[in-house]
């Protein structure tokens, strides 16, 4: 069946919607992905590593299970669509150059694990755990803990060993990251230097495994519409989705101007301390995750232009109380 040719200057966002991703046509050549994955592929070759890993359009970030090649959202192939991801998602995760090298980075770590079987290695499993450690949708993580690098948001390296792994990578292969000095008090110093004492040992090797010829989840097999596509998203999130609790906030909260009201923001922000100290003590759930929660409710309100009154702060405290406890299962234990 031959693919649609789409004029996308004279293609509403509405009818974008309501055609299937995979007849959207999109590639990674000629778009500004090409230019970025270039640019990975030159790191590569500065820091004398041999192994391309191949990318793809996927519907997502990722590395599928154990297979080195490189899932990259098809959204970042066309401005159009990564002007849709925002208004559908508010976000666009790899939208700007810094993060979406950032992103490819890590991936990249991922394959070269996946590609030459690291994860196999008695010091890998010693430096980073074992890889047989259950994945889970939530993790709980230390703020300042030194014994993981921090490259992408949310300490993610201590979500699971293999992303402890690919964020080590990611920051050696940083370009001027001079990790040896801004590591070199850290813990996560002996795996940095465990990465680079091994990149020299694979450097002209070829991997033990090799790209599949299909890779799962690509763009250009998915025949579900753009929309149908974004309604599954939302609805897999959750209360992760940063809109979830617009609802709420609009029936706490109210857009109507009025002589007693002003912006709900500025209130929360008023009583940002009082609200995360309490809701903390009562709750039992840490401060640094309190303040998160209310981080995503201001800007939200600032989004919707939500007002308030000074008294809506004591409905806005059992609001964030309900959230909490909804969310954030189990306490933090530090050791």
């Amino acid at each position: 069946m031959a693919k649609i040719a789409i004029n996308w200057d004279n293609t509403t966002d509405e009818q974008l919607l309501q055609m299937r991703v995979r007849d959207l046509g999109l590639q990674i050549a000629g778009s500004e992905l090409e230019a970025r994955i270039n640019q990975l592929y030159e790191e590569l070759n500065a820091k004398g590593i041999a192994f391309r890993p191949p990318c793809y359009l996927a519907d997502e970030w990722l590395c599928p299970d154990r297979e080195p090649i490189i899932g990259i959202p098809f959204c970042l192939a066309h401005p159009r669509l990564k002007h849709i991801e925002q208004q559908m998602m508010l976000e666009v995760e790899g939208g700007t150059e810094q993060t979406c090298m950032k992103l490819l980075r890590h991936e990249t770590g991922h394959a070269i694990n996946y590609a030459y079987e690291f994860f196999k290695k008695t010091q890998w499993r010693q430096l980073f755990g074992p890889m047989s450690t259950r994945y889970s949708d939530t993790y709980h993580y230390l703020p300042y803990s030194r014994r993981f690098v921090v490259h992408l948001e949310s300490n993610y390296a201590q979500a699971h060993p293999d992303e402890d792994f690919s964020e080590t990578f990611a920051v050696w292969l940083t370009p001027n990251s001079n990790w040896q000095e801004e590591y070199k008090d850290w813990l996560a110093i002996k795996k940095l230097q465990y990465v680079d004492n091994l990149m020299k040992k694979i450097a002209d090797i070829p991997p033990h495994i090799a790209p599949p010829n299909n890779p799962p989840w690509s763009a250009s097999k998915m025949t579900s519409t753009l929309a149908a596509y974004y309604k599954r998203r939302r609805e897999s999130l959750g209360n992760e989705f940063q809109a979830f609790y617009d609802d709420k906030l609009k029936t706490l909260f109210t857009a109507k101007p009025a002589p007693d009201v002003k912006k709900a923001s500025k209130l929360l922000r008023r009583h940002r301390k009082k609200l995360v100290d309490n809701v903390s003590k009562w709750t039992e759930h840490r401060k640094y995750d309190i303040s998160q929660l209310l981080d995503k409710l201001i800007m939200r309100c600032d989004a919707l232009e939500l007002l308030a009154k000074d008294d809506d702060i004591i409905g806005a405290a059992a609001l964030i109380t309900t959230i909490a406890d909804n969310t954030f299962k189990y306490v933090q234990r530090y050791d």
